[in-house]
């Protein structure tokens, strides 16, 4: 039987890398008795970090569904992962659920993804609760930690909770709404007891009782008044107010505790089933025209937000339910592609155990393996509808390598197991440079393309070897000039004419190639002037400066001439890349490079090193401002040729802490001095070919 939607709960935890996201989804799982020991991090024994590479580096780097059920509400809940070069997992986690469970580290306050998420979250409207986790460590602080959430995410933000002792003397904590406290002994499931207040402590429950209620009578008309009137106020209608708060994001409740220890875990679960909202109170969902409702007996609508790789059990993809029932051995339609679709076995996922069910009803979250087409993006619909998520924005790849094989021969093998990889994941960005002929993979960062590899290498057999991709120049030219192309040639049979006049001048940056036909009386027959156009175009390919492809050019035939025996394409053909040759070399040409826009986000202490450092780079500053939580964005138009290697050196100047996109601007000139030296570079690599 399925669960109804309101009594569903589907929960993201989000946060910054090393906040503790698994630790507390295992205590989580533990709590609710879906798993019997609480595996570790460091030992790599969590149910969500299964795979190796996840084990070995000590971090989330896919998404991971557990359900359970609490208090006859079944959770969703879903691990992802905090570095940030994992965000798409994130996002799509954060895309699906009513909720999310922020989790803060009590050392380092909010971070700067924890902010990066928290926008996306308010974006999607999302119920947002705080989590402050590691109480237990040296320097941990719950007040100083509420104060940096407060002064990054507002004033709405209102702790549930306050703990009872400091760093590793943390015993439990204090119920501020129904002033109640509870003390925490070993990790077991029934470690906690009701104690009474510590009379050390009553003042600032007290204190913090009070934020808590002007918090929630603010967001009840009802209550504000008989609140300001001293009024006892019950228990159900202060939870009632909080949660109707929550949902829309009027109050962000703060709860806290130690995931490692399991302190806390019980009463965040508590939170959960009361606090946060079900898809039913969340309400429906808005796609284009369609608002979608969790009712059973209304058409389905599943939305597919995750795709894992699996070389045995192949694709399995992970939806969520928006209308109606989802039931195995049922057709359904991908609305992408058109195609009818059938669902098999619909798969749970249980702690680290994955069961089998008959239905998923709507306002659900669940899994299906081996759809033929369907992947992460696509709606399975009863009709063909044609519907579309409003697009979350990822962040553009940055990180880019050339790819190649160590087996010669094994091109292909590696092209599909990084096109299977690309679905899991979208940041990857996957193509072949036309220019350079490399195959190009790009990620979020080092990380994220050492991942890529591993996985290739792990999952699919595929050893690469990764190389800096070579800078895409161009080349174009700076004034007009003439050009006289004849071929001819006489040999025994029929011969070979073609004789063209042409004449060249820049266009406009990016305007690409303009072809003017200016042939007046038939002295180039109208049939071999395609023929002449696709020479020009051949002589673009690779230009006279260094072999680089050319752009902006207009190019006029204006003169010519034809023999009616020997003319053919072929010669005209070749006569029009002769001349276009010719026109080049006294156009005055000159070799461009692609300038980017780079987008750095640093600690305000690292931002001039940050900014000297792009200047070092023949980077032009833009400007910049303050975003959040001690942050500063940085704006630069950098030549990509200097970007090449930025990742590892921006990484050391912050301390790890910054982070930057880029994108392409325009092609500028290359300054004299330098280019030469890729003149001389490109020359070399023809000169080796050759050898």
């Amino acid at each position: 039987m399925h669960k109804p939607a309101d009594r569903i709960r589907n929960v993201a935890l989000v946060g910054h890398r090393g906040s503790g996201k698994t630790s507390l989804h295992e205590a989580l799982l533990f709590q609710a008795g879906v798993i019997n020991r609480l595996g570790s991090v460091l030992e790599g024994t969590t149910v969500s970090d299964s795979e190796a590479d996840e084990k070995a580096r000590q971090m989330s780097i896919s998404a991971a569904l557990a359900s359970f059920e609490w208090q006859d509400r079944k959770v969703n809940l879903i691990d992802t992962p905090g570095d940030s070069s994992f965000v798409a997992d994130a996002l799509g986690a954060l895309r699906v659920c009513e909720s999310a469970v922020f989790v803060v580290n009590a050392v380092m306050g909010v971070e700067v993804h924890t902010t990066r998420l928290w926008q996306r979250a308010a974006e999607l409207d999302l119920a947002r609760l705080v989590f402050v986790n590691m109480l237990d460590r040296e320097r941990a602080d719950f007040f100083r930690t509420l104060e940096s959430l407060k002064s990054a995410f507002g004033t709405h933000v209102v702790a549930t909770e306050i703990p009872i002792g400091f760093e590793h003397e943390v015993s439990g904590v204090i119920d501020l709404v129904d002033m109640k406290a509870y003390r925490y002994e070993g990790a077991g499931r029934d470690n906690s007891a009701e104690v009474p207040i510590p009379d050390e402590l009553a003042d600032q429950a007290q204190e913090y009782r009070e934020k808590l209620m002007d918090e929630v009578s603010e967001s009840s008309d009802a209550l504000m008044e008989r609140y300001l009137e001293g009024e006892e106020i019950s228990h159900d209608e202060i939870v009632a107010a909080l949660k109707d708060g929550t949902n829309h994001g009027a109050i962000f409740p703060v709860a806290c505790g130690v995931a490692t220890r399991n302190l806390g875990t019980n009463r965040l679960l508590d939170a959960i089933v009361d606090d946060l909202p079900s898809p039913v109170k969340h309400g429906g969902l808005e796609v284009g025209e369609l608002t979608l409702e969790p009712v059973d007996d209304k058409e389905l609508f599943a939305y597919v937000f995750k795709t894992r790789a699996d070389p045995f059990a192949g694709r399995i993809n992970l939806f969520r339910v928006y209308q109606g029932m989802m039931r195995q051995d049922s057709q359904l339609l991908n609305t992408r592609t058109h195609t009818k679709e059938r669902i098999g076995q619909l798969v749970t996922f249980e702690g680290g155990h994955t069961g089998h069910t008959g239905e998923f009803g709507p306002g659900d979250i669940g899994a299906v393996a081996k759809l033929k087409e369907t992947k992460a993006g696509d709606w399975l619909a009863a009709r063909d509808e044609p519907i579309t998520m409003p697009a979350v924005n990822l962040p553009a790849a940055v990180m880019a390598f050339a790819v190649e094989p160590k087996s010669k021969g094994d091109e292909d093998k590696v092209f599909t197991a990084l096109r299977r990889l690309q679905e899991e994941d979208p940041t990857i960005d996957l193509h072949r440079d036309a220019q350079t002929a490399e195959q190009i993979v790009a990620g979020l960062s080092q990380v994220h393309v050492e991942v890529i590899v591993e996985r290739l290498r792990s999952r699919f057999g595929a050893e690469v070897h990764l190389k800096p991709p070579r800078v895409p120049y161009q080349e174009t030219i700076r004034k007009p000039a003439k050009a006289h192309g004849r071929h001819k040639k006489q040999t025994g049979g029929r011969g070979q004419f073609g004789d063209v006049h042409i004449e060249i001048e820049p266009l406009e940056p990016s305007a690409g190639f303009e072809f003017v036909n200016a042939i007046k009386g038939g002295v180039v027959p109208s049939g071999f002037i395609p023929a002449v156009e696709k020479g020009v175009l051949d002589a673009m390919q690779e230009g006279v400066v260094a072999g680089y492809p050319v752009k902006d050019v207009r190019v006029r035939l204006y003169d010519g001439s034809y023999h009616t025996v020997d003319s053919s394409e072929m010669a005209f053909r070749l006569a029009g890349s002769l001349a276009m040759k010719q026109a080049l070399e006294q156009a005055g040409p000159v070799l461009l490079e692609p300038i980017m826009l780079v987008t750095v986000s640093v600690p305000e202490d690292a931002v001039g090193d940050v900014i000297g450092d792009l200047n070092s780079r023949r980077g032009r500053p833009l400007g910049m401002e303050p975003v959040g939580a001690g942050m500063t964005e940085i704006k630069a138009e950098v030549p990509m040729a200097e970007m090449l290697s930025y990742a590892p050196d921006l990484r050391s100047i912050t301390g790890g802490q910054g982070e930057f996109t880029m994108e392409f601007l325009r092609y500028e000139e290359v300054p004299g001095h330098l280019a030469g030296k890729v003149v001389d570079e490109a020359r070399a690599e023809k000169e080796a070919v050759k050898a």
